[in-house]
């Protein structure tokens, strides 16, 4: 497969794009009008099949590999919303999915879609009561998982009808639906639901870090928006190459790795197995992968490999988007040498999709550090606990203002209050700063900014400097409550391989980040470990970390703390 690059696409200036948008003119790209009758099937499937194109690459971890072209996969999901409406799926009811990146996971989302139904991802990490509250709130009508999955669903109360994908050689158990079974008898005729874009089409759920996990509904309005993500910020050209490592069990994977290629008539690819550095590098290689996207816990990894496993594939990467968390400066600076691709920090959540970005296809001045600009379609502000904006280089929280926002499609939570939702504005949570230029630099969640001796520090900043030094490999930064100074500034350092923890370490590394930072904003405190406890989809649990040093102290390699 060759390395070449795509023909350059039409790069154009942030604020003139930003003049002219107008919501209009991105419906007006799409088959279906998003007030009297759309389809997201039709959108991500139908309407490409005469390009002839592939909507999905999938390779397995055992070798095995398949391409489904846009045609192969309106039969497929065809014959899913068959099997669907036989089970008595109606438009509007939900469907659950809980499999591994494979052909039918894809197969099944298209034709939930496709039946006017609602898709529900479950992420193959989940544990039964995990599922369980999922299920429940959604009040899913059907579960498709497989044999390696089934058994999490048995002490779910009033689990629903369940299908099984098998593998050769495996049975389904007594009661379960055989899904290729029941496939293989149904027709590849299937004229799809027209729906309402104020209509659903997911049903996602928050991490749930600090508390029972809420539901986000996703009506088909958000279309538009993570439509414009692709084109703009992740800047998918037609011969890209693109994969998107991210689980689509997860939003950023859903909507960007599935969703919004698929808009596109884009390919998307599939990896069936774990991350490894070896394994991701390998596929880049084979696959000629030009355009990627993941998280920054994914790219740390990939670090942690050295620059010998990078240089195979060094040059052939054209772009690279990172979201899920902060980037930290210095995974751009080692992507720059030894990728020689250019990574873009992006910022998002589950309830928004992504609506700050340091844009590939936009031309904007990119921080290293800064989240970037809003996305054309949103306008972000950042407000104080008075919901008043703030100037510039004033620590705040970020707030997407609702009344100039025409991409905004997020209206509250599944059944629940929805106390972000105040004023005109939709608050994230997230402590950031405005920059003169319309940018946002990242600070921390509000719980996250610590207070120590009067001064506000935000982790992001401390972390960042901690993972410049070549001992570090990761960093998690909290503040730990302490009787003079209110808090101090606590790390928690993942050591690169080879590297041995001692207390010679830990000074090295508070002078270092002494010196790069402040007097005040370096961690007195260390503590090293052999890995930092994050979500499944990889973002970091500082708060696991808060609680860790308020209760006997767990297994650690060493710790170190200064006065």
């Amino acid at each position: 497969m060759s390395n070449t690059h795509p023909a350059v696409a039409a790069i154009e200036d942030y604020a003139d794009v930003l003049a002219r948008f107008r919501r209009e003119d991105l419906e007006a790209l799409f088959d279906g009008n998003f007030a009297t009758g759309i389809n997201v099937c039709i959108e991500c499937c139908d309407r490409h099949v005469a390009g002839g194109g592939t909507a999905l690459d999938w390779e397995s971890q055992d070798g095995r590999t398949a391409s489904f072209s846009f045609a192969e996969m309106k039969d497929y999901a065809a014959r899913v919303a068959n099997l669907l409406v036989a089970q008595g799926v109606k438009p509007g009811d939900v469907v659950a999915g809980m499999l591994p990146r494979t052909p039918e996971l894809l197969a099944l989302i298209l034709g939930t879609w496709r039946a006017g139904a609602v898709y529900q991802p479950l992420f193959t990490a989940f544990g039964p009561k995990a599922i369980e509250h999922r299920v429940k709130m959604s009040a899913a009508k059907l579960v498709v998982t497989d044999l390696a999955n089934r058994a999490k669903l048995a002490d779910v109360a009033d689990c629903p009808t369940v299908a099984i994908v098998l593998r050769p050689g495996e049975t389904a158990p007594l009661g379960d639906l055989d899904f290729h079974a029941e496939i293989a008898a149904q027709s590849t005729e299937f004229a799809p639901v027209l729906r309402k874009g104020t209509d659903l089409f997911l049903m996602m759920s928050t991490s749930g870090t600090t508390g029972l996990p809420k539901g986000v509904p996703v009506p088909i309005n958000a279309l538009p928006a993570f439509y414009s993500y692709i084109r703009d910020a992740v800047d998918l050209r037609a011969g890209d190459i693109f994969w998107n490592i991210a689980d689509p069990g997860w939003a950023y994977g859903l909507y960007y790795a599935v969703t919004g290629p698929l808009l596109h008539g884009h390919a998307t690819t599939f990896y069936d197995g774990p991350f490894t550095a070896e394994s991701t590098y390998g596929l880049i290689k084979r696959r000629g992968i030009t355009n990627l996207a993941g998280a920054p816990t994914a790219y740390r990894l990939l670090i942690a490999a050295g620059p010998e496993a990078a240089a195979p594939v060094k040059g052939q990467l054209r772009v690279v988007s990172s979201a899920g968390e902060p980037l930290n400066p210095e995974v751009i600076r080692w992507f720059a040498e030894h990728l020689a691709a250019p990574i873009h920090d992006h910022y998002g959540q589950t309830e928004l999709g992504m609506v700050v970005n340091n844009h590939h296809r936009l031309r904007h001045t990119v921080h290293p550090g800064s989240a970037g600009l809003a996305m054309p379609g949103f306008r972000v502000a950042v407000l104080d606990e008075h919901s008043n904006e703030l100037p510039p280089n004033v620590p705040g929280v970020l707030s997407v203002d609702l009344k100039r926002s025409p991409l905004m499609w997020f209206s509250g939570y599944w059944q629940q209050e929805t106390p972000a939702i105040e004023g005109g504005y939709y608050r994230t949570g997230d402590t950031v700063e405005l920059e003169p230029d319309g940018s946002i630099s990242f600070v921390g969640r509000a719980d996250d900014v610590i207070t120590s001796s009067g001064y506000r520090i935000g982790p992001f900043d401390v972390e960042s400097a901690l993972i410049e030094h070549a001992a570090v490999i990761e960093a998690a930064v909290i503040g730990k409550p302490d009787p003079e100074r209110t808090e101090i500034v606590k790390a928690y350092v993942v050591l690169a391989k080879d590297v041995t923890p001692s207390e010679a370490l830990a000074e090295e590394l508070r002078q270092y980040v002494k010196k790069r930072l402040s007097a005040h904003a370096y961690p007195r405190e260390i503590e090293f470990l052999e890995q930092l406890p994050k979500t499944p989809s990889g973002k970091l649990q500082r708060f696991i970390l808060r609680k860790r040093d308020t209760e006997p102290a767990g297994t650690t390699q060493g710790s170190s703390s200064a006065a």
